[in-house]
């Protein structure tokens, strides 16, 4: 997640709010086991609306995207986002 949001207007404040919330969220949906995909869905739903340059950048990796059309439609499924 720091990673996707290096050179972006994301500060580590936010980034640890965020990862202290979805912390919290998965303990409460799955108990002390949480599935590794509960964790890469919770983040890509975090940078969504925080950052999409992020979003794409974690997704890219996170999806394994097997060709530029794939990359390509989650861009433009992006679009579709209201600005912030």
């Amino acid at each position: 997640m720091r990673r996707a949001c290096q050179k972006r207007p994301v500060d580590a404040e936010q980034i640890n709010i965020l990862v202290e919330d979805m912390i919290d969220e998965l303990e409460n949906e799955f108990g002390m086991e949480i599935p590794s995909s509960a964790v890469g869905e919770k983040v890509l739903e975090n940078l969504k609306n925080i950052d999409p340059i992020a979003y794409i950048r974690f997704a890219s990796v996170y999806k394994d995207f097997r060709n530029l059309e794939e990359f390509m439609d989650e861009i433009g499924s992006l679009s579709k986002l209201p600005i912030l």
